[in-house]
């Protein structure tokens, strides 16, 4: 009898142990449903980007038109467009080193519907410009880079300077006395006019633009003695004798302009500054629809045609998945960080 009880007392203990709490109950079925919603979300995700897009896509240029930023977002909307069955729209939104259009698109919807087209402009702002509205890498989330070129330094021919050595010797001499063009703080053709200075030792004036295009405009007519401009816009005003160009931007020479030397070799060792362009998209963009970006501009930018095209323009094209992406971002901040401390360059 005491053997019979106890059998049946360790049997009920037993089954109380093995019989969950209210609480561990209450626990499994939250885990259960975060999983069913988590997987919801997935599959909606995934569904979204399937048929993605349905309605027209907005890709905002923070820069002026003209300039190579605007020229390749529009040549990326309309392949985007026969590659994807839907209307990618550019939108210039110029001003402020890029930093209105910026915003903006910072503020947009994160559905895939708003893009930004972005250059190291926006890397450079992050040290440049640290109490912006946004932070660059908290607010987007990198889609694709595009491509990526050099600069040239070219002069007005009427301002007597046909070397980078004059350039390097009237600076010394005459602190102040020349000055360069700009699209704007920030932009890479501000940044490789403030890496020359420093690393020349030599004195100009910086002369900022709300775009490349008025910029050029005025080296063009001589109001501004210089700047540094992108091989794929001004290499046919070179050609055609209306600016003279004394140093590329690239650790080897251009091949559209291969009777230019490096700034490298024309006087100013370990000088090497691009301009390069991407995609990105409001933090929050379902990656499932950042995927399909992705490899839509990442095949267009690696067709036979589309690099020759472009290598005729000086330009090469750049592709990554958005992990590779996300750490050239990075990297590239962290760059500019060091030459913009290391040079002490400051905003006008």
């Amino acid at each position: 009898m005491n053997s019979l009880h106890k059998s049946t007392s360790s049997q009920v203990i037993a089954g109380t142990l093995q019989k969950p709490s209210a609480k561990r109950r209450h626990m499994g079925l939250a885990l259960a449903s975060f999983l069913l919603m988590g997987t919801g979300i997935f599959l909606s995700q995934q569904a979204h980007a399937q048929n993605y897009p349905t309605r027209p896509v907005k890709i905002i240029v923070p820069f002026a038109t003209g300039g190579p930023a605007d020229n390749y977002a529009r040549f990326m909307a309309q392949r985007l467009q026969d590659s994807l069955g839907q209307t990618f729209v550019v939108d210039n939104k110029p001003g402020a080193g890029s930093v209105i259009g910026t915003d903006l698109a910072a503020k947009a919807a994160p559905d895939g519907y708003t893009l930004l087209l972005m250059s190291n402009t926006q890397t450079v702002n992050e040290t440049l410009i640290p109490n912006k509205p946004y932070g660059l890498m908290k607010d987007f989330v990198g889609v694709a880079p595009i491509n990526y070129s050099d600069l040239v330094l070219v002069v007005n021919p009427t301002k007597g300077l046909n070397t980078l050595a004059d350039v390097i010797r009237v600076a010394k001499a005459q602190p102040g006395k020349l000055n360069y063009a700009s699209s704007g703080p920030g932009t890479p053709y501000h940044m490789a006019g403030e890496l020359f200075k420093s690393m020349a030792k030599i004195d100009m004036v910086h002369v900022p633009y709300k775009g490349s295009s008025g910029a050029r405009t005025d080296v063009l007519g001589g109001q501004v003695d210089m700047m540094f401009d992108a091989v794929t816009t001004m290499t046919e005003q070179v050609k055609a004798g209306k600016v003279k160009a004394v140093g590329a931007t690239g650790k080897v020479r251009s091949d559209v302009l291969p009777d230019v030397p490096t700034l490298n070799e024309a006087g100013v060792p370990g000088y090497e500054a691009t301009i390069w362009l991407g995609i990105m998209a409001p933090k929050g963009t379902p990656k499932a629809v950042v995927d399909k970006l992705n490899e839509a501009v990442s095949k267009i930018s690696s067709q036979t045609d589309i690099k020759q095209q472009w290598a005729k323009q000086g330009a090469a094209p750049l592709v990554m998945n958005p992990v590779a992406f996300d750490k050239y971002l990075q990297d590239d901040i962290a760059k500019w960080a060091g030459v913009i401390k290391s040079a002490n360059i400051k905003l006008d």
